[in-house]
C-alpha cells in the first residue's frame, strides 16, 4: 500500500505519521497521481502547528510533481502518464500516491525535472503574484525582500533582476550573505547584527523603498514599515516568526499614506487556466536560463519530522525536497 504522512493531532515535528492508505479510483472530476517529488514549504509548518487551524486527522503538504496514473471520468484535460505538478487543498501532498481535483494540476513541460517542478509551483506562484500582480514591479525601482536566501526569496530577486528592478535584501546569517547575493541581491543585511531599517535608508539615501515583500512577519513588520517611502506598499504574505500583531492604522499607516496588503496565491490564481498560465511564466523562465534553482536538500518521506525540523531552524539553504 502507498504511503502517506498524517497528523492526528497539532504540535511539533513529532506529530507526522508516516502510514499505509488505500487510494481507490478518481472521482469524476479527478486524476489519481504517483507523486515523484513533494514541495516543502513552511505553510506546511502552519497547518501542522495548528497555527492555521485544519480538520484531524489530515494529510499534510500542498504541492508535489508527478505522473498520472488514473483519469477520473469527467476529465479531459488530462490523459494517463501526463507528468503534472500542483500546489493547493487539499492538503495530502506528503503521500506516494493520491487523488487530487484534476482543477489544481499543470502540465509540466519538458525540460522541467520532477523536483524543479515541485519547488517551483508554491515558490514561482507565489513570485509570481507578488511582483506582477499584487505589486507591479517596474524597472529602476528599488524594493525590500526578507528572507532574500530562502526559496521564495531566491526566486524573486533572479526574476526582478530580469525586468531592471533593484531588490535589498535581508537575512538572518551571515552564511546566507553568498546565497541571496548569488541570487542577484544588490545589497545583503543580516538583521540579527544590523537594524535594517536604518541600513536600508542609508542604501536608498533617505528615499526609502517602493514596496516591502516580508513573509517574516511579526519580527520584522514595523522596521519593515519604516522603510518605505511615501505612499509605498507593505506586503505582509507570510509569519515565519509568528502572526502579526493588530495594526495600528492611525501610527502604522497614516503618516506616509502607506498601502497595505496580504494576499495569497489562491486570490490570483482562481481557475485551472489562469493556474497553468502562471506556471507556464516560471518554466519557462526556467528553461530559457532567466532563474536558476538550487535544491538545497531532499529527505525521505519517512524523515518529513527531520524536514520541519530544519525548517522551522533556518538550517535550510534553499528549497528542499521530500522524495517518496
Amino acid at each position: 500500500m502507498p504511503k502517506s504522512i498524517i497528523i492526528n493531532k497539532n504540535g511539533g515535528p513529532e506529530v507526522l505519521e508516516i502510514q499505509d492508505v488505500e487510494v481507490g479510483s478518481p472521482g469524476p472530476d479527478e486524476i489519481k497521481v504517483t507523486n515523484h517529488a513533494i514541495g516543502l514549504n513552511y505553510i506546511d509548518t502552519y497547518h501542522r502547528s495548528g497555527l492555521y487551524p485544519i480538520k484531524l486527522p489530515s494529510g499534510i503538504g500542498l504541492e508535489a510533481a508527478g505522473k498520472i496514473d488514473e483519469v477520473g471520468s469527467n476529465v479531459t484535460d488530462f490523459n494517463k502518464g501526463d507528468n503534472i505538478a500542483y500546489a493547493s487543498v487539499p492538503l495530502g501532498a506528503y503521500s506516494q500516491q493520491r487523488n487530487i481535483p484534476s482543477k489544481i494540476a499543470v502540465k509540466i513541460p519538458d525540460g522541467i525535472s520532477y523536483e524543479l517542478a515541485a519547488t517551483l509551483m508554491t515558490k514561482g506562484l507565489t513570485t509570481n503574484y507578488l511582483l506582477t500582480k499584487t505589486y507591479k514591479l517596474k524597472a529602476g525601482e528599488i524594493v525590500l525582500f526578507h528572507a532574500a536566501a530562502g526559496g521564495v526569496g531566491q526566486i524573486f530577486a533572479q526574476w526582478a533582476n530580469s525586468i531592471g528592478a533593484k531588490v535589498i535584501g535581508t537575512v538572518g546569517s551571515d552564511e546566507k550573505i553568498r546565497i541571496a547575493e548569488e541570487n542577484g541581491y544588490s545589497n545583503v543585511i543580516n538583521y540579527s547584527k544590523h537594524d535594517f531599517s536604518k541600513e536600508v535608508m542609508k542604501i536608498t539615501k533617505n528615499e526609502g523603498v517602493s514596496a516591502v515583500f516580508d513573509g517574516v512577519g511579526k519580527n520584522t513588520f514595523h522596521k519593515s514599515l519604516a522603510c518605505l517611502k511615501v505612499r509605498g506598499m507593505m506586503v505582509s504574505f507570510g509569519n515565519a516568526s509568528g502572526p502579526l500583531d493588530p495594526v495600528n492604522v492611525p501610527k502604522d499607516i497614516q503618516p506616509k499614506g502607506l498601502y497595505l496588503t496580504r494576499p495569497s496565491i489562491a486570490q490570483y490564481f482562481t481557475n485551472r487556466k489562469e493556474l497553468q498560465a502562471g506556471a507556464d511564466s516560471i518554466f519557462e523562465k526556467v528553461k530559457f536560463g532567466k532563474i536558476k534553482i538550487r535544491i538545497s536538500k531532499k529527505y525521505k518521506l519517512s524523515d518529513a519530522n527531520q524536514a520541519h525540523t530544519d525548517l522551522e531552524s533556518r538550517k535550510l539553504l534553499g528549497p528542499a525536497v521530500i522524495i517518496p
